[in-house]
């Protein structure tokens, strides 16, 4: 079962020094149009599995999209594939913008 954390909640445990690599599985056009105010690896989810070797196994993995969908099914395949602890951002960048930073626009 792949575990949900708010953007709040990523963002404290990230200031506390947690070691986490944030990962943005949108296109490249959504990044562009709304991007994440985070340290991250882009990686468009249809790219994943040609990619993984960019990503840290031994880290805690963050997965975001723009509403939390791609996101889960990216945070499961990660964890399938060996990755110890996988997050997956709930609500994804409209989350982020609605509580966090209403200058992300909505899309």
């Amino acid at each position: 079962m792949i575990k949900e954390i708010t953007p709040q909640e990523f963002l404290e445990r990230r200031g506390e020094g947690v070691d986490m690599q944030l990962v943005d599985v949108r296109e490249d056009w959504e990044i562009q149009l709304a991007p994440v105010p985070s340290a991250l690896t882009h990686i468009p989810m249809g790219e994943i599995a040609d990619r993984l070797g960019e990503l840290d196994p031994g880290k805690e993995t963050v997965v975001i999209c723009r509403s939390g969908g791609r996101s889960m099914e990216v945070a499961r395949f990660l964890a399938a594939h060996g990755f110890g602890t996988v997050f997956n951002v709930t609500g994804g960048i409209l989350k982020w913008s609605r509580d966090l930073d209403p200058q992300i626009p909505q899309y």
